[in-house]
């Protein structure tokens, strides 16, 4: 918005506690959506989450057959396995290296667009929360949104 040649923005940050979930691929989408009502009033911006986390993380994927959620959790599976010898850091389980590695390759961070008051996602995209521990607990985001009105 211009007034006297100064773009005004607004800027929201919110903490969203997320509950806590098996080992999966957990679409949390409207979760997000919910904690950031302020995405309403931004006619263009970005939603920046950041998953406070080192054992989850964050990522875009097809939002519609759990098809998929199984897929990416079998391969993730599969490319960083429990049970390999040459893991060193063990004291917090057998799922914790792995997990750490998954969470690194899969990122903590989102940057989305804000398009007309609404996330500007394709038609078969969603926020999932990778939850790569058996029992996690409780997971928590940091939501920031810029943009302007």
């Amino acid at each position: 918005m211009l007034h006297g040649g100064t773009v005004f923005a607004v800027w929201a940050q919110r903490a969203i506690q997320l509950e806590s979930r098996g080992r999966g691929f957990h679409l949390v989408t409207a979760e997000v959506l919910a904690a950031v009502p302020e995405i309403a009033q931004i006619r263009v911006g970005i939603l920046h989450l950041f998953l406070r986390h080192t054992s989850a993380a964050l990522t875009l994927g097809e939002n519609f057959s759990p098809d998929v959620r199984r897929d990416f959790a079998a391969y993730f599976d599969r490319a960083v396995p429990e049970d390999a010898r040459y893991w060193t850091h063990t004291l917090e389980g057998a799922d914790d290296m792995p997990a750490h590695i998954k969470s690194a390759l899969l990122g903590v961070a989102l940057s989305l667009p804000i398009a007309s008051g609404s996330l500007a996602l394709g038609s078969w995209q969603g926020v999932y929360l990778c939850e790569l521990r058996d029992a996690g607990g409780p997971r928590s985001l940091v939501a920031t949104i810029w943009g302007e009105p």
